[in-house]
C-alpha cells in the first residue's frame, strides 16, 4: 500500500490571555511546543477528536467550537499530516503532562514570540481567533 496523508487535529484552547501548549513527547517533534492534538480515530469527527487529543494529553475538558485553518506538516523523512485546528473552549482541568505529552502548561499569548522550541505556525494559529 502505498503511503498517504495522515489526517489529525490540533486543539487550540484558549483560558484568558493564555494558549494550552503541550512540549511533545515523541515524535514527530519531539521535545517542541505546539498544540495537543494527535490523529483522527476511524468513525470519530473532527470536533470529537480535538476533545478527545486534548483531555488524554493534558487532562483538560474543553468543547470544539469551529475549524480555524488547516495545514500540512511534512517531513523529508517520509512522514505527512494534515493538520485541522479546531477552536475549543477550556471547561475545567489545570493541565498535566499526559499520553504522549512531557509537559503541558497555559502559555500567555504574549510569550509566544519568544518561546523556546515552538513549532512553526503555532503563534499564528494561537491569535487566529482574536485577529
Amino acid at each position: 500500500m502505498e503511503p498517504r496523508p495522515v489526517p489529525a487535529v490540533i486543539a487550540v484552547v484558549h483560558r484568558g490571555d493564555a494558549v494550552l501548549l503541550v512540549r511533545r513527547g515523541c515524535p514527530p517533534n519531539a521535545g517542541a511546543w505546539g498544540f495537543p492534538g494527535g490523529k483522527i480515530e476511524l468513525g470519530e469527527g473532527l470536533r470529537a477528536a480535538a476533545e478527545r487529543e486534548c483531555l488524554e494529553e493534558t487532562g483538560v475538558r474543553c468543547a470544539a467550537v469551529r475549524v480555524l485553518d488547516c495545514l500540512d506538516a511534512i517531513s523529508e523523512g517520509g512522514w505527512h499530516y494534515v493538520l485541522v485546528a479546531v477552536l475549543c473552549d477550556w471547561r475545567e482541568g489545570d493541565p498535566v503532562a499526559g499520553d504522549d505529552a512531557a509537559e503541558a502548561r497555559w502559555v500567555p499569548l504574549a510569550a509566544l514570540d519568544d518561546w523556546p522550541g515552538l513549532i512553526a505556525e503555532v503563534a499564528r494559529i494561537a491569535r487566529m481567533p482574536r485577529a
